[in-house]
């Protein structure tokens, strides 16, 4: 596994780094010194890995909330939708913020702070789209389904529009099959698809938010008083002007305009 080296915005202090023996704390990541956190590696402006380097929105939350819990040492892993509560609970991490959305499903597995940001599932479509203006223009339209998201589920079940599905690994492919014209539409979180959306000017958001999608903490299920103390961090980083700081930095030329007060916590269990 490689290092990664953690840039982190201003205001945020470095941490000290693991080497390739890094392993996840075996009780509450309360007061760990060393912490393993799971983010994504293929979704810009959340968690993107270049050169070896982790770098992001939710790396630099991750890097606040180390700190402030009491970490001296991170190292960051790559998770996917599909395998991250699985790597949390074989202790492989022991944080996961990788625009893992809480559901009550997901709660039986995982317990999770937070939320540290409420995103709303929006669209993503090629630039010269304009048929597609909202959620019910995708029915019969061609949606890519990315393993182990919820989000085309609340298209097709919660709204009971009867799009196309198009599966993929992961919305870093879904965003390539966007681009190549194979599929017409990616419906996600915002944050999500405004980092796509910053990296790729040929596709932009529709701006038709039609669900909350509240990004949670992940902890392995029972670490209430790691819970606890991840609340207290996030609450400290929305009020010392931290949470504002890192949102305008990876999303401000995407377009979106991002909340930047505290979102409401949905309490440990």
């Amino acid at each position: 596994m490689n290092t990664a080296i953690v840039r982190v915005a201003a205001g945020v202090m470095a941490l000290a780094l693991t080497g390739c023996t890094a392993e996840a704390t075996t009780g509450s990541v309360a007061g760990a010194g060393e912490l393993v956190i799971g983010v994504k590696a293929d979704q810009p402006g959340l968690g993107l890995r270049e050169g070896g380097e982790f770098r992001g929105f939710e790396v630099d939350v991750g890097t606040y909330i180390a700190r402030h819990i009491g970490a001296s040492r991170v190292t960051f892993k790559a998770v996917t939708s599909a395998d991250r509560d699985r790597r949390l609970n074989r202790h492989e991490v022991d944080l996961v913020l990788a625009s893992y959305s809480i559901t009550p499903a997901r709660t039986r597995q995982v317990t999770f702070a937070g939320p540290y940001y409420l995103a709303h599932q929006d669209l993503m479509v090629r630039r010269t789209e304009s048929r597609i203006r909202g959620a019910r223009d995708m029915a019969g339209r061609r949606m890519c389904q990315a393993s182990g998201s919820v989000s085309t589920e609340r298209v097709t079940v919660g709204l009971g529009v009867q799009a196309r599905l198009v599966p993929a690994a992961s919305y870093g492919e879904c965003v390539e099959k966007l681009r190549r014209g194979e599929i017409d539409v990616v419906s996600t979180g915002d944050l999500v698809l405004a980092g796509f959306a910053a990296r790729h000017s040929e596709l932009k958001i529709v701006n038709a938010p039609f669900t909350d999608e509240p990004y949670g903490v992940a902890l392995r299920k029972g670490d209430i008083e790691g819970c606890e103390a991840v609340n207290r961090a996030l609450t400290l980083m929305y009020q010392d002007g931290t949470a504002g700081r890192l949102l305008r930095k990876w999303f401000g030329r995407s377009g979106l305009r991002p909340v930047e007060s505290v979102p409401e916590f949905q309490g440990c269990s």
